[in-house]
C-alpha cells in the first residue's frame, strides 16, 4: 500500500528545506566575513537576482532595481564581520532592506508611472506568443503599479516571491494580521484591474 505524504508533513518538508537554505546563507555570509571571496560570489548569486526582481516588481524600472539589489548587498557585506546568527534569517534581512529602498525610491520620485517599463519578452515559439506573455506582463505590471503601496510590497512578496506571512511581517516590520489584510485586499484589486483584460491578454484560450 502506498503511503501518500500528508499536509503536515509536506509543511514539515518545506519548513526543514527552508531552515536548510537559511543556515547555508548564514554559514556563506560567515565566510565571507572570514575573507572568503569565493562565498560572496555565491551568496550574492543566490540572492541578487530574488532581490532585482522584487524590486522590478515594487518600482517598474529596471535601471532603478538592479541599483537597489546592489545597494542592498553591498549593505550585507558592510555588517557582515557583525552578523549575529540566530536573530534574523541573511534573506529576510535583505529583503526588509530591499523594501525601504524601494519606499524612499517612490517616496522621492513622487510618481509611479510605468509608461518607460521595459518588460522582456518572455521566449516562445512564435512571435503572437511572444507578444502575448510580454502583453501580460506589461498588464501584471501596471495592476501592481496602481496599488498603494504597501499592499503592493506585500503582493509581490507573498505571490510573486513566494514568501510566507510570518517572514512578509518580518521584513515590512508590521503584523501577520496586517500583512493577510494587505495581501488580501491587494490581491482583489488586481483581480479587478485585470478581469476586464482576459480577452484580450488571451487568458480565454489557457486550460
Amino acid at each position: 500500500m502506498t503511503r501518500h505524504p500528508t499536509q503536515f508533513q509536506a509543511a514539515t518538508d518545506v519548513a526543514d528545506d527552508t531552515a536548510a537554505q537559511a543556515d547555508a546563507e548564514a554559514a556563506l555570509l560567515r565566510r565571507y566575513a572570514q575573507g572568503d571571496a569565493a562565498a560572496a560570489r555565491l551568496l550574492a548569486a543566490r540572492l541578487t537576482p530574488r532581490l532585482f526582481g522584487h524590486a522590478v516588481r515594487v518600482l517598474g524600472d529596471h535601471a532603478e532595481a538592479e541599483d537597489v539589489a546592489q545597494d542592498a548587498m553591498m549593505r550585507l557585506w558592510k555588517i557582515a564581520p557583525n552578523w549575529r546568527e540566530g536573530e534574523a534569517k541573511v534573506s529576510t534581512w535583505l529583503y526588509r532592506v530591499v523594501a525601504n529602498l524601494c519606499t524612499d525610491r517612490l517616496r522621492k520620485r513622487g510618481t509611479t508611472g510605468l509608461e518607460d517599463v521595459d518588460e522582456p519578452a518572455d521566449p516562445a515559439p512564435s512571435a503572437e506568443s511572444s507578444l502575448q506573455q510580454a502583453a501580460r506582463a506589461d498588464a501584471l505590471q501596471l495592476a501592481l503599479d496602481s496599488l498603494p503601496e504597501r499592499q503592493r510590497q506585500a503582493v509581490v512578496l507573498r505571490h510573486i516571491d513566494g514568501l510566507a506571512n510570518p517572514e512578509i511581517a518580518a521584513i515590512l516590520e508590521i503584523g501577520i494580521e496586517a500583512v493577510e489584510s494587505l495581501t488580501a485586499r491587494g490581491k482583489r484589486a488586481l483581480k479587478q484591474a485585470l478581469d476586464g483584460q482576459k480577452d484580450a491578454l488571451g487568458f480565454s484560450d489557457d486550460r
